[in-house]
């Protein structure tokens, strides 16, 4: 009889509520502002540096464009959850659904998993520019610049999706409230019927894996990066 309870309670989830800043009307009609106008900022300033980098002929080196796929996944980052909050904040049920969910929960991430693999890629750049300045043109050639964004891109998108796909065949029992301004693994694994340990294992080691790998390479380019720097003679510097 119980498991057919859950069984029943988790059918009719069809969404979900996400709390985000809970708090007065007026309260919520002030972060509405500000985050619009952050949000329209940040469109405006990624934006530009695309539009600068596309434009201009001289940008179209490896550097520039690995910044203009960073600022044009920056946009589409930001707006995988800042129009859904913003939309919260003038809303009554603050609902979500399912689907939109989901959706949400797999592009932030993957876009998010992206910007690790492009910083780390952005700082092997600056090495080989700074530490091989006779070689670098030779070595950060076009064709091994736009591997590098498409890997960037592929393992971005690829690195989620299994686990995401798991989660959301769960079964999600009795409350269907979010604590959180987007939908995010932790608050939804709470949600499910019963724990699931492995999963919430799994999910730890991708994200673990997602945020050192990037940063070791990140520090291991920079640090060599810096002693190439005090290597130089100080009367040269």
């Amino acid at each position: 009889m119980k498991s057919f309870s859950s069984h029943s309670n988790s059918s009719t989830i069809t969404g979900f509520i996400l709390l985000g800043f809970p708090g007065p009307r007026e309260e919520q009609i002030l972060l509405f502002v500000l985050f619009s106008t952050v949000y329209l900022l940040t469109l405006m300033g990624n934006g530009s540096i695309i539009c600068a980098v596309h434009w201009d002929q001289r940008l179209h080196t490896p550097m520039y464009i690995l910044l203009a796929n960073f600022s044009f996944l920056e946009i589409w980052y930001v707006t995988s959850t800042v129009p859904n909050m913003l939309a919260n904040f003038l809303s009554g049920t603050k609902a979500i659904s399912f689907s939109g969910c989901f959706l949400q929960f797999y592009f932030f991430f993957s876009l998010g998993s992206a910007e690790c693999f492009f910083l780390a890629v952005m700082a092997f750049d600056r090495y080989l520019a700074i530490c091989r300045p006779l070689h670098y043109p030779t070595l950060m050639t076009g064709r091994l610049c736009n591997i590098l964004v498409a890997t960037c891109w592929a393992l971005g998108f690829l690195w989620f999706p299994v686990p995401i796909i798991i989660i959301s065949q769960m079964s999600f029992c009795g409350s269907r409230i979010i604590d959180h301004f987007l939908c995010d693994p932790g608050p939804l694994l709470a949600l499910t019927c019963s724990r699931a340990p492995v999963m919430e294992f799994f999910w730890m080691i991708l994200s673990s894996l997602l945020l050192f790998i990037p940063f070791l390479f990140i520090m291991g380019s920079y640090a060599l990066v810096l002693r190439a720097v005090l290597k130089v003679p100080s009367s040269a510097g």
